[in-house]
């Protein structure tokens, strides 16, 4: 075993805790090497996870625009479930009822009803009123996927908050697009395809202009923020931190040569030095504390004693 000061030899016989050379704490030696490498490597990291937490904020709640775009979102995917169009069918000791909405959709899944328009396409008297229904339902089923493409750049927009902002703005450009589709051709099909019959009635609702509306105030906020630009409030020298840990990583830096701090503003200087100042009063105060205890133990022995 050698000696991680001097490099001398020692002895597995020697259980010493202090070298026989230099005469160094080979224990504390060590741990005070790993703690500073720790320390450095830790500066560099939280550094990452500051800036990474500082895109989140500006993204998401960092300023009115933002939030407001949150709020819009949100709505935006909640007005799918306000009905775009429905169809009643009704005989003699039958009735069902398709609303082409998110809930309406979901439910008639759930109950057979949706997978069976093909079968009442197919029927003479339901023809025209499924007809109108497939055409919203097609229109909606490509408007419920950009919505949930849309949500999902949402999410991830903190890793590149500018350039997930144009693709916001041009998801919410095509979902204004097709809502209003939607919508008109519930209209077309209400006027011009669908007749109404005693057994099947087509009614349109306003679903397609709720999503219309919010997601055309969505393509509003996205332009507004991409003219400000969405700048996130880094600590001053975290850039730097990142960029010297990627070089730590390639092993162009070594850590050892590194001081400790390795990057400190007046700001961060201020904070440790309040800490080092209340840490030491703090010691001192229990130091104190300490001595008028055993002061007063020994005065309370001398009484006992006399």
């Amino acid at each position: 075993m050698k000696c991680p000061k001097c490099g001398g030899e020692i002895p597995f016989y020697d259980l010493k805790p202090n070298c026989r050379h230099c005469g160094v704490n080979i224990l504390y030696y060590t741990q005070d090497y790993l703690l500073e490498r720790d320390a450095k490597r830790t500066e560099l990291e939280s550094a990452v996870l500051r800036m990474l937490v500082a895109r989140v904020k500006a993204v998401f709640i960092g300023s009115l625009p933002a939030i407001f775009r949150m709020v819009f979102l949100v709505g935006a995917i909640c007005a799918m479930m306000i009905p775009f169009c429905s169809v009643s069918y009704k005989l003699p000791f039958y009735g069902e009822s398709l609303s082409v909405g998110l809930i309406g959709l979901i439910s008639a899944y759930s109950d057979g009803l949706l997978l069976s328009l093909p079968n009442f396409f197919k029927s003479v008297l339901f023809e025209n009123a499924t007809l109108g229904a497939l055409i919203v339902t097609a229109v909606f089923a490509v408007l419920a996927i950009v919505d949930v493409v849309l949500f999902v750049i949402y999410l991830l927009s903190f890793l590149r908050p500018d350039k997930t902002a144009k693709m916001l703005r041009n998801c919410s450009v095509v979902a204004c697009v097709l809502a209003l589709c939607a919508q008109i051709a519930a209209f077309v099909c209400n006027s011009a395809i669908v007749a109404d019959t005693p057994y099947a009635q087509f009614s349109v609702g306003f679903g397609g202009f709720a999503c219309f509306a919010l997601h055309l105030i969505l393509v509003l906020i996205n332009v507004k923020m991409l003219r400000k630009g969405i700048e996130p409030v880094y600590r001053e020298f975290d850039p730097k931190r990142k960029e010297l840990l990627k070089k730590v990583k390639a092993g162009e830096v070594n850590l050892d040569d590194l001081s400790l701090p390795i990057f400190e503003s007046e700001e961060e200087y201020a904070t440790r030095m309040k800490e080092f100042q209340q840490a030491m009063e703090e010691e001192a105060e229990a130091e104190l504390e300490a001595k008028i205890q055993e002061k007063a133990k020994k005065e309370e022995e001398e009484a006992s004693a006399k």
